[in-house]
């Protein structure tokens, strides 16, 4: 006796391209505030040079300088930016008649 059992057909699966867009917009929430406070430490930096503030924290090494504070504030927000584009792209949920929000 041969027993066959046929299960109806299941929603398709495939593959999506932009399956991590949540992660990404996580993610992008999360350098912005980091490239702010890269710009608050590159302005300290700057200040202390002009002896308006106290020393600053990193005396020495890379870090102690004023412009790779600013360039790692630049590359932070140039990321966060790259993040939410990608994140918000091809996203109609969001914006049903391709309106853009204010």
């Amino acid at each position: 006796m041969v027993l066959r059992i046929r299960f109806g057909r299941g929603p398709n699966i495939g593959v999506k391209r932009r399956k991590n867009r949540r992660i990404a917009l996580a993610i992008a929430s999360l350098l912005t505030p980091a490239a702010f406070a890269a710009s608050v430490l590159a302005l300290w930096r700057l200040a202390a040079d002009m002896s308006w503030t106290g020393s600053f924290a990193i005396s020495s090494g890379i870090f102690s300088h004023w412009q790779v504070w600013i360039g790692v504030a630049a590359v932070l927000q140039l990321l966060a930016h790259t993040l939410n584009k990608y994140g918000k792209s091809g996203d109609s949920r969001l914006h049903p008649q391709g309106q853009k929000s204010i």
